[in-house]
């Protein structure tokens, strides 16, 4: 397995508008995962029924949502925390168990449905260990890229639980409701690029962090992003970060409008003279490998909370203060100080043994200091089933009557270690810029295989002073932020083989195994 390919196995399971999420749901499968990587060697069992062997740290669930919003509940009635059990009643067959009555009612309820603890019936499914409830609900296409109330997924906690033919059910179908969603959004993000106007964008990437030591290996880039009907060029010299290490090159990104989905996405390494389109099918090995990395990895929940969020203008003089306004590239901006935003961060390991913790935190020190995943000697282990955890003894009637924010824990004992960070950051508005935020939000999900881009667009969403993001700080990883410049715009025309593949390119299907 390439580093390349470890890399892209760190990939986080993006959660929906759901729970209270301002950000749109990812596009493509999964992103990398906030945590960097830890590699290992073969292993023994550890205690508990643990699971031994190698350790690829991939800090689960990276993706920063954005709380604060109006919560959904999927189909079917809306969650009412009135601790009455009848409200629920898909849930209350899927906690006893109850396949008979669960198949007679899944065809007229709505399997979405999140109780007064956040869960859906696949939550409830996965945490107790019903495996028949749990296949029944994905078999009707139960959602699972949502959060419960505490920020995990029916797959964080498939995770915990240690079953790994659920992980690998729960994996395969996260992959096809992403598939599904892009497809179902194609029609709509390219009717927009259509009506938008041809235009040339050059944005600049800084990256910053307050760990010592990181900020020297941190890169910048500046991305120039080329629109011509529905077309899209984006040129790069960031081929993937991590927060722990990136890898530079001279690549560019072809979105072709008219092409068939699975041909209408290609990357060029012009360095290398080659390119590679990029597919969102995976082989059943490439499957099984990133199953044995979420076993192996912690569980990692992150959360961007808005709730208090308020932007007030930044001031600039000494003795006589006015309101900050200045040129960002040729646009004239107001700059704001945006306050009230709390990076709430939850770690999750119950599911791992010492030795994979030692293995991985050495793994984190060596990374931290420049060292890189192939000094690390790594040998792929297949990861078997934890044993399970103890039986549930909480009554149905106990789990749904229990105050908010209190529901009795189910399944593996937890081990979890929980953070709060506020997170200042400084943004420029322009009256002046061209491009409207709705506008860049369509390029943006075109170009989503960039995970520093997907974070943009997300931060963007929030609700923003009047006027275009010329300048912003966004928070990429729990360590890092970035802060992005637009210091170009103009609409212009170009020639039409800027969105072709070189004739003396060849194909390589493997250059980058992570897209």
């Amino acid at each position: 397995m390439t580093g390349e390919k470890l890399r892209s196995l760190r990939r986080d399971h993006k959660p929906s508008k759901e729970d209270g999420d301002l950000l749109a749901p990812g596009e493509e499968e999964a992103a990398a995962a906030p945590g960097g990587i830890f590699t290992g060697g073969r292993g023994s069992s550890g205690k508990g029924g643990r699971a031994g062997g190698h350790r690829i740290f991939s800090n689960h669930h990276h993706r920063l949502p954005l709380k604060g919003g109006p919560a959904a509940g999927g189909t079917g009635p809306p969650a009412e925390p009135d601790k009455c059990p009848a409200h629920f009643p898909v849930h209350e067959c899927v906690f006893k168990g109850d396949v008979r009555r669960l198949s007679a009612l899944i065809r007229t309820q709505g399997i979405g449905q999140k109780d007064s603890h956040g869960n859906t019936p696949l939550h409830l499914a996965v945490m107790l260990g019903h495996k028949e409830c749990a296949h029944l609900l994905l078999a009707h296409n139960a959602p699972v890229k949502v959060k419960n109330a505490q920020g995990w997924s029916p797959l964080a906690e498939a995770i915990s639980y240690g079953d790994r033919q659920m992980i690998t059910a729960l994996l395969r179908k996260l992959k096809q409701q992403s598939r599904e969603s892009v497809e179902e959004k194609r029609p709509r993000l390219l009717k927009a690029l259509k009506e938008l106007g041809d235009f040339y964008l050059e944005l600049h990437w800084d990256f910053q962090s307050w760990v010592p030591l990181l900020s020297r290996i941190l890169p910048s880039d500046a991305c120039k992003i080329h629109k011509q009907g529905i077309n899209i060029r984006l040129d790069t010299t960031l081929i993937d970060f991590t927060d722990m290490k990136c890898q530079r090159g001279d690549l560019s990104f072809i979105f072709n409008g008219d092409a068939a989905p699975s041909e209408s996405f290609v990357v060029l390494d012009n360095e290398q003279k080659v390119y590679q389109r990029i597919h969102h099918e995976e082989s059943e090995m490439e499957t099984e490998e990133e199953v044995d990395i979420l076993m192996s990895s912690d569980i990692y929940s992150a959360t961007l909370s808005t709730k208090s969020i308020t932007f007030t203008r930044a001031q600039t003089g000494w003795l006589f203060r006015e309101d900050k306004t200045e040129r960002v590239g040729n646009f004239l901006a107001d700059f704001y100080l945006v306050n009230g935003l709390v990076l709430e961060s939850r770690k999750r390991r119950e599911h791992l043994s010492e030795e994979d913790i030692l293995r991985n935190k050495a793994i984190m020190e060596s990374l931290s200091k420049g060292g890189n995943l192939m000094e690390q000697n790594f040998e792929p282990v297949r990861r078997q089933s934890l044993t399970p955890p103890s039986p549930n003894t909480i009554t149905w009637e106990e789990y749904i009557s229990a105050e908010n924010g209190k529901a009795p824990h189910l399944g593996r004992e937890l081990v979890c270690k929980e953070s709060k960070k506020t997170f200042k950051a400084t943004i420029a508005m322009s009256q002046e810029f061209p491009l409207g935020i709705e506008s860049l939000l369509n390029v943006l999900e075109v170009i989503a295989p960039f995970k520093h881009f997907n974070k943009l667009r997300e931060f963007v969403q929030m609700k923003l002073p009047p006027g275009f993001p010329v300048k912003l700080d966004i928070p990429v990883f729990p360590t890092i932020t970035a802060t992005v410049t637009f210091q170009e715009f103009r609409y212009d025309e170009f020639d039409e083989s800027i969105f072709t593949i070189p004739d003396d390119y060849k194909e390589d299907p493997s250059r980058f195994p992570d897209l």
